[in-house]
Formats: structure tokens, C-alpha cells, sequence
């Protein structure tokens, strides 16, 4: 074949190929099978069909059937290789991971507003109808947090009229009905002792809000450090698995565990109650042993600060081996003496399940509050939050669940864990 024949052929098919493009492009024609199998090479297609300059310049062939072709089976098994088709029919190449709560991230004119608290604020509200933030605001709102909470002492002062509250577990919507019957804040002034996450199916809404609520207005809420908040605890007990379903990566819970050592340990109310997740420890007599602890770092498996966020209280006096198998039971005599030694009224703290909300113990020298009612959805306890007034007396509320508003579909079930 002569040269000016060979180029007329080729003129010839292009032509062709040219006028049968509709029915090579369209799934419903019966040419399209043809077409498929048929694929020419790309200096014989038209222009617009012609490789896509964006494609990679290595990228010369593909051995999958194009997403625009369904119907048929793969080509894979095909001797011959397959042109890099034009990007309106190509496969695509994989998108880069995005976070699943990411999409729902407000525009920037939305972020914007004219108060220097109008983004945080609009993110609250958000919280507030129980949707997550996007990963890149989770960031930016624990860094906020980190410089709030490295300022505060492990004995964090606290003024009254407080609020103080125990146990959550990620139960959002008992949280929500908690602000409903105590106050929003920041008319109400609140003290959460721990244990946001784990269990329940929002620890990512619930402590998501409670920090922005502390970024927001750091004079009105104070949130400690409970035995949940670490990287041990939540990789068993659900924290770890909400993050992955829900934003597709531990990013988020790496953020979260991170900021958790900088959360203070323990809180004074005027002086008078000292508040706390867990308990006593043999290590600590004074208020100052524990303003001295270097506080940021993951919970130790024993130990003082350990004791601080396991430890419980017991009929039997003197110190006892925890069931726990972390911190230790304190009887009556330990408190008494601890109170005595630091010019204490009483001891609030979380960490145990209760079926009334509260527990008086050791002749109202220790009370355990629990503000998750109907733990785990299931164990049909009332919940409650203890009110000091400005005149430091104080009245308990007790509340039942807030109405079921779902759930999500969890496919892994958490470990049995009462204590």
C-alpha cells in the first residue's frame, strides 16, 4: 500500500468512527458491544474522544471495563490491551479518602461572621442536632482547647452557683435532656467529672460539644479527666470504632486521646468539695500532691494518678484491692481523714453506675453522681445532677431518659463493663 493510500484509509476510518459515535458511546444501542470490543487506537479516534491531558503520561492502557459499561463482564481475561479511553469514559482513577462527615462541612461565607465567636458558635448549634464536625474542625477546635486546658491546675478552682455532673458515655441525647432540665450554658455553670465516651453510640457528638462548650465560654464549664479518657479504654469500649465509622480513619480519635492528657484531674468548689472521676489514693494525702503531678501523658496502669480516676468507695474501712484491677476501695476512715486534712465538706465523683442518679456514702462525706440514665441502654437506672447554689447548699435532680431518637447500626458489640 502506497503512503497517500494508507493516509486516506486512515482518513476514511476516522471518519467513520467519527459518524458511529453516538452509538459507540451509548449503553442502549446494539452497536455498543461491537464498540467495546472494537476499541481503536486513540490517534484513530476523534478529538474529543483523544486520551485526556490530564491522564498519566505512564498510564497507556487499562484492563477493566469502562464505569459508563455496567452490563458487561470485565475484559481482564483479553489478550490484547485495552487504549486509555478519553476522561468521559475512562475508568476513573481512585479519589483521595474523604472524611464522611466532611461533605456536611458548612461553606466558608457560612463559617464567617461578623461576632469573633460566630464559626464556634455556629458549630455548636450544629452539635447540638446531634451532627458530627468535619475532621478538620475537630482539629482546630482541640488545639483551641489544648491552649485553654494547659493553663488550668490539676486542683482546678471552681466558683458556685456549679452544676456538677457525672458519667455520660456518649449517651448525646440524655446529655441534651441534662442541659434541657440544668440550664443551657452558659446561664448554668457546669463540672463534668469524666467518662464522655465509650458505650453509648455519640461519644463523638457528646464530647465534640463539651469542648467547644469549654472553648466557648472556659469560665462557665470545667471538664475533667475520667478513666475512659485514654487510648487503652476507648480502644475496647467504643470510642475508637465510632471514629472509624464515622469519619473512615483514627484521625479524630488521635486528636481527641491526645487532648485528654491535658484535661485537669481533679476540681475544688469554693474550697470546700473536691471533685473527682474516681477516688482516693494511698499516694496522696494533700491537695498539693496532686497539684504537682505532671498530668499530661496517657493514664499509667498504677499509681496515684492512676488511683485518682479508678478508685472507689466501700463499706470496709482502711484500703482494699480493687475488682477493678486498677486503683483501690477506700473506707469510711480514709475519706474522713482526707477531708479533715484538706478542710474538705465532700467528695462528688462519677465512676459508678447508680440506680438512682446518686449514692450517698460514708455518712454524706462521699456521694456518687451518674448522669447516664438508663446505662447502655438497658440497665433502667435514673440519672442526676448535683446543684451548689451561691449560698454552697446543694440540691440533687434526677432525671430519666430522653427519648429514643435511634439508633445507628453498630455491627461490633462492646464488652460488658458495669463497675
Amino acid at each position: 500500500m502506497s503512503f497517500n493510500s494508507y493516509v486516506y484509509t486512515c482518513i476514511y476510518i476516522k471518519f467513520i468512527c467519527f459518524c458511529l459515535r453516538p452509538l459507540l458511546k451509548s449503553p442502549n444501542q446494539p452497536w455498543t458491544h461491537l464498540g467495546r470490543v472494537l476499541l481503536l487506537p486513540s490517534f484513530l479516534l476523534p478529538p474529543s474522544l483523544d486520551n485526556h491531558p490530564q491522564a498519566s503520561p505512564n498510564l497507556n492502557y487499562i484492563s477493566t471495563v469502562p464505569s459508563s459499561f455496567p452490563d458487561l463482564l470485565p475484559l481482564s481475561h483479553l489478550s490484547f490491551p485495552l487504549p486509555l479511553l478519553s476522561s468521559s469514559t475512562r475508568a476513573r482513577a481512585p479519589r483521595r479518602a474523604r472524611s464522611r462527615v466532611g461533605r456536611h462541612a458548612p461553606s466558608p461565607a457560612k463559617m464567617s461572621s461578623g461576632s469573633p465567636h460566630g464559626g464556634l458558635d455556629d458549630q455548636i448549634e450544629r452539635l447540638m442536632q446531634c451532627k458530627p464536625l468535619p475532621e478538620p474542625e475537630v482539629r482546630a477546635l482541640c488545639e483551641k482547647a489544648k491552649e485553654i486546658l494547659m493553663e488550668e491546675s490539676n486542683v482546678q478552682p471552681v466558683k458556685s452557683p456549679v452544676t456538677i455532673c457525672g458519667d455520660i458515655h456518649g449517651q448525646f441525647h440524655d446529655l441534651a435532656e441534662l442541659f434541657r432540665i440544668g440550664g443551657k450554658c452558659p446561664d448554668t455553670n457546669y463540672l463534668f467529672m469524666g467518662d464522655y465516651v465509650d458505650r453509648g453510640y455519640y461519644s463523638v457528638e457528646t464530647v465534640t460539644l463539651l469542648v467547644a462548650l469549654k472553648v466557648r465560654y472556659p469560665q462557665r464549664i470545667t471538664i475533667l479527666r475520667g478513666n475512659h479518657e485514654s487510648r487503652q479504654i476507648t480502644q475496647v469500649y467504643g470510642f475508637y470504632d465510632e471514629c472509624l465509622r464515622k469519619y473512615g480513619n483514627a484521625n479524630v480519635w488521635k486528636t481527641f486521646t491526645d487532648l485528654f492528657d491535658y484535661f485537669p484531674l481533679t476540681a475544688l468548689v469554693e474550697s470546700e468539695i473536691f471533685c473527682l472521676h474516681g477516688g482516693l489514693s494511698p499516694s496522696i494525702e494533700t491537695l498539693d500532691n496532686i497539684r504537682n503531678f505532671d498530668r499530661v501523658q496517657e493514664v499509667p496502669h498504677e499509681g496515684p494518678m492512676c488511683d485518682l480516676l479508678w478508685s472507689d468507695p466501700d463499706d470496709r474501712c482502711g484500703w482494699g484491692i480493687s475488682p477493678r484491677g486498677a486503683g483501690y476501695t477506700f473506707g469510711q476512715d480514709i475519706s474522713e481523714q482526707f477531708n479533715h486534712t484538706n478542710n474538705l465538706r465532700l467528695i462528688a465523683r462519677a465512676h459508678q453506675l447508680v440506680m438512682e442518679g446518686f449514692n450517698w456514702a460514708h455518712e454524706q462525706k462521699v456521694v456518687t453522681i451518674f448522669s447516664a440514665p438508663n446505662y447502655c441502654y438497658r440497665c433502667g437506672n435514673m440519672a442526676s445532677i448535683l446543684e451548689v447554689d451561691d449560698c454552697r447548699e446543694h440540691a440533687f435532680i434526677q432525671f430519666e431518659p430522653a427519648p429514643r431518637r435511634g439508633e445507628p447500626d453498630v455491627t461490633r458489640r462492646t464488652p460488658d463493663y458495669f463497675l
